[in-house]
């Protein structure tokens, strides 16, 4: 694999800097999207990356970016790199069912598991309350939803799964607790012990699980008359699943247990997409990582895929229109290792060579909006170039080693925005400075 001094050595940075001076568009407001708009025309899946897990502007960007593609375009729900259960309930509280919270911050309130600033901060409270405002007027089967697409929620969604069970159908709450006391052994933190274990007894507890989705998938059509709680049940039986095939696949080397993970999203998608009808649209919010083609980084020679790759290897006739986020410098919230405490970060200047310190010189400190179609002939593009990649750990002094992936943007991204400062975005588990609301809190258009 090359180093970061090899990837500077490919780049032609004064070229590739005339070349961004030429093409990318500066962004500063709303209307500055119009050419990303008129872009994405009729294509149904949009993905939306970011840069890091914890940005401000990444954030709102992104929500201003949905808002649009939404009111315009008709878009029909946001899958996000969220838990399934927890997402859930923003979704049902967004569509205005009852009983669904009294308010957006109790709602996000209940996100208990690390890294809990992902979701429960301020910026993604207001998207979720202009949401909620704009569903009021809306048909309830055309509600706009709000889901979780990631494989993490394995108790939570066992959990979910009993709660439904215990109301709907005794004889499969009989095999969910069976499968659910298959895994008692294993604690709290179960991904851990049962990866360990699973390596001297590889099957475990899969036929258990297997059996609980097998009973629950053939009797979700006589399930109760709100088919948006099928829907959730008969998902949280495919993360139980999942996540099992997760746990078994963490204890070996390799792309596997990366694999799972983003098949499990791109699946959910396919359910979602099923859900809402032929006609359905979804935005994506993921990371970079999740959302950039595999097949243009490094990724693809260590035998890994992910959600942009496959979806626009399965639905490339309807559209698929992947956007990548990078900036210069700021701050970020992150841990320092897994599970620490969320702090706010510094970031520093991009490295020399990079994609994102050839954008700020080429741009001079402006935020810009760049569409790909303008350089895929451009040869001086078409190597590999570092391109920051910061996630819920993060160590800055560390990071010219670990936090560049090779990339070649036009083929990994169809649009990309730059932001060239920006700033932490706003847990809400931490209190605002002067005990108030930050200002990001309410936006609209």
């Amino acid at each position: 694999m090359r180093t970061f001094a090899d990837l500077n050595n490919l780049t032609n940075s004064s070229e590739i800097i005339e070349l961004l001076k030429k093409t990318a568009t500066p962004l500063e407001n709303l209307a500055d999207l119009d050419p990303l708009m008129d872009y994405i025309g009729e294509a149904k899946y949009v993905l939306l990356g970011e840069a890091s897990h914890g940005t401000h502007e990444y954030y709102t960007w992104r929500a201003k970016i949905t808002q649009r593609l939404i009111k315009e375009k008709g878009f029909s729900f946001v899958g996000v790199e969220g838990d399934w259960p927890d997402c859930y309930r923003l979704n049902r509280f967004a569509k205005g069912y009852l009983n669904s919270g009294t308010d957006i911050y109790n709602v996000l309130n209940e996100f208990k598991r690390w890294p809990t600033w992902m979701w429960a901060n301020w910026e993604v409270a207001a998207f979720i309350d202009w949401l909620k405002s704009y569903n009021i007027d809306l048909p309830a089967d055309k509600r706009i939803g709000f889901y979780g697409l990631d494989v993490y929620s394995f108790r939570e969604s066992m959990n979910s799964i009993i709660q439904y069970l215990e109301k709907n159908d005794p004889k499969a709450l009989v095999i969910a607790k069976n499968a659910m006391k298959c895994f008692e052994p294993y604690g709290k933190d179960e991904g851990q012990t049962y990866a360990r274990a699973s390596s001297y007894v590889p099957e475990l507890c899969e036929k258990e699980i297997l059996h609980m989705l097998t009973e629950i998938v053939k009797n979700a059509p006589n399930y109760n008359h709100d088919a948006e709680n099928v829907l959730s049940t008969e998902q949280n039986a495919f993360i139980a699943r999942n996540a099992e095939k997760y746990y078994r696949a963490m204890i070996k080397r390799g792309s596997a247990s990366w694999n799972i993970r983003d098949e499990h999203m791109v699946s959910t998608i396919e359910r979602l997409m099923k859900f809402h009808g032929k006609e359905a649209k979804i935005i994506v919010w993921e990371h970079n990582t999740h959302i950039g083609d595999a097949r243009a980084t490094y990724m693809a020679s260590e035998g890994m895929v992910n959600v942009g790759q496959l979806l626009r290897e399965q639905h490339s006739t309807d559209g698929v229109l992947a956007v990548g986020f990078g900036s210069h410098k700021g701050s970020v919230v992150a841990g320092r290792e897994w599970g620490d405490s969320m702090r706010k970060i510094k970031v520093p200047e991009a490295v020399e060579g990079s994609w994102e310190h050839t954008f700020h010189l080429a741009s001079k400190g402006q935020n810009k909006l760049l569409l790909m179609n303008k350089l895929k002939e451009e040869k001086c593009i078409s190597s590999y170039i570092g391109h920051r990649a910061i996630g819920v750990v993060y160590n800055p002094e560390h990071e010219r080693f670990g936090n560049y992936v090779p990339t070649i943007m036009p083929k990994r991204y169809d649009a990309f925005i730059f932001i060239d400062e920006t700033k932490a975005l706003h847990p809400i588990h931490i209190q605002p400075e002067g005990n108030q609301i930050p200002e990001t809190y309410p936006f609209g258009m």
